[in-house]
């Protein structure tokens, strides 16, 4: 079955455009929550799930945004306040990925300000500010389109195990789902 839904996940990348290399290990990534919590992914996310969204433009930005309330609302919800739907509750890491990056890097420090005020403090530690170069993600993950997001979810080892771009969608959130209902 996890062949068979590793399969699905690759022909569904391929079909959605993203170019990452299901079963490839995600590249080491450093940054800052809007919390101020620094994190090297995949590697302090070991053990656990992860799904990841990154952007790295405006328009990228805004449809990464798009994901934020159906994202809180399936994976973040704690466990003690799901009441009877807790068994339901998934144990996975989020975190969304604003790149900053060129030109764009001198716009991250007012961008975190922007988002303190602006986005909801339970969000805040899964948003993590990304500055440095975009060369290696997206020639390790074929981040091509700079005005789309990108998904990624990753295994406990850190291993992408699904990957996928644009705004939200219903059918693109059951598909993580799914692939993390397996697990």
């Amino acid at each position: 079955m996890k062949r068979f839904m590793l399969s699905m996940a690759a022909g569904l990348l391929l079909s959605l455009g993203a170019q990452a290399q299901v079963g490839q290990k995600f590249p080491e990534l450093k940054g800052e929550t809007v919390s101020g919590k620094s994190l090297r992914l995949p590697q302090d996310v070991k053990g656990k799930f992860t799904l990841l969204g990154l952007a790295f433009s405006k328009k990228s930005d805004d449809a990464l945004q798009t994901w934020f309330q159906p994202t809180y609302d399936r994976f973040m919800v704690d466990k003690e306040s799901a009441g009877l739907f807790a068994d339901f509750v998934y144990d996975v890491n989020v975190y969304f990925v604003p790149m900053f990056t060129g030109a764009n890097k001198a716009a991250a420090g007012p961008a975190r300000k922007s988002m303190l005020k602006n986005v909801d403090a339970e969000l805040h530690p899964h948003v993590l500010f990304y500055i440095g170069e975009l060369a290696p993600y997206r020639d390790q993950l074929g981040l091509v389109e700079k005005d789309e997001p990108y998904f990624f979810v990753l295994d406990e080892s850190g291993k992408i195990v699904y990957a996928t771009s644009g705004a939200y969608s219903e059918q693109k959130m059951d598909q993580v789902e799914e692939i993390l209902s397996e697990e």
